[in-house]
């Protein structure tokens, strides 16, 4: 009888720890809720989060939204994950929203030797346009216009800010604000057309290889050192880790490099579906997952590493 019951009590055991195994997190972690602010790098890098996310077994949204908004939907619990808190550029628009704890910055970024600032063609900058006190000594040819690119975007707001306090005397000029691509349209059109522009540019990003661009120095009190040295964060709700903690390991392992980065958004650039991309890409380089994978099994418990292969046709 004795050893009837050790048995017994062995068995229950061993199904209380293959249940636990099994029920990794709860219910309520099973969709994750990405919001995407219609930036070529953060389109991409979001497609590979949720690419190894239905790998592991969960279901994925995607949520088009800008930057304040972003950060608000974190805040309201309406967004899970947003891949593209670019530091320091976005600083004072996430300062209201960490002051009061309603999001969370992952400690380490997500992609590290990123910039961000003001860029022109290089036969501009050969041609004397070579710094932010350059500018205004070349309104009547840029037509005193600025390209930003989506409205409520961080460098939109430090364009704005600086004509609206006439900082390197800009007072007179007009910010233009469209998209990304619509940006890089107008950049485009210039360059065939051999005439000034000046507009945000950033790395990573395939603009650096399909134009001859060169970035402004003198924007140090604007967009930073180093000509917008920058880093990329990983933002949650506060909670979040401890709630979902199998998908706050991924997103802790989930770092790019600025060439990941610039192969995966040349593709996206091209209009390709950013997911489809992101499996390709997975598909060539699938030794990356055993770095992004540790650590991380499936909704319900299982190889993580095994699962996301299986569903990227490996």
């Amino acid at each position: 009888m004795k050893m009837i019951k050790i048995i017994t009590a062995v068995g229950l055991l061993s199904c209380a720890l293959m249940q636990g195994a099994q029920a990794q997190e709860p219910a309520s972690c099973k969709q994750v809720r990405f919001a995407v602010i219609g930036w070529a790098d953060i389109t991409a890098t979001t497609g590979v989060a949720m690419t190894l996310v239905e790998g592991l077994g969960y279901r994925t949204r995607q949520i088009m939204a800008s930057v304040p908004i972003a950060f608000t939907g974190i805040k309201n619990g309406q967004v899970d994950v947003f891949l593209g808190y670019w530091a320091p550029s976005m600083d004072s628009v996430i300062e209201p929203f960490l002051a009061n704890n309603g999001v969370k910055v992952l400690e380490k970024p997500n992609l590290e030797n990123a910039k961000y600032t003001l860029a022109v063609p290089t036969y501009s900058a050969e041609a004397g346009l070579k710094s932010f006190q350059d500018i205004a000594r070349f309104k009547e040819q840029l037509g005193g216009q600025i390209y930003g690119i989506e409205p409520g975007n961080d460098g939109n707001l430090l364009i704005a800010d600086m004509i609206k306090n006439d900082q390197f005397d800009l007072g007179d000029f007009k910010m233009v604000e469209s998209s990304e691509a619509g940006m890089l349209v107008q950049v485009s059109r210039a360059i065939r057309r051999q005439e000034p522009v000046v507009f945000l540019g950033w790395a990573p990003h395939p603009m650096n290889t399909q134009f001859d661009i060169t970035y402004l120095s003198g924007g140090d009190d604007v967009f930073g050192p180093d000509y917008g040295a920058a880093k990329v964060y990983t933002v949650v709700p506060p909670d979040y880790e401890a709630r979902c903690h199998n998908v706050g390991k991924l997103l802790h392992n989930l770092q790019f490099t600025i060439e990941q980065e610039s192969q995966l958004m040349e593709k996206v650039l091209n209009n390709e579906n950013p997911q489809t991309v992101a499996r390709n890409w997975l598909k060539t380089n699938p030794e990356i997952l055993d770095q992004w994978l540790s650590g991380v099994t499936t909704f319900d418990g299982q190889d993580g590493v095994l699962a996301v292969k299986k569903h990227i046709g490996l």
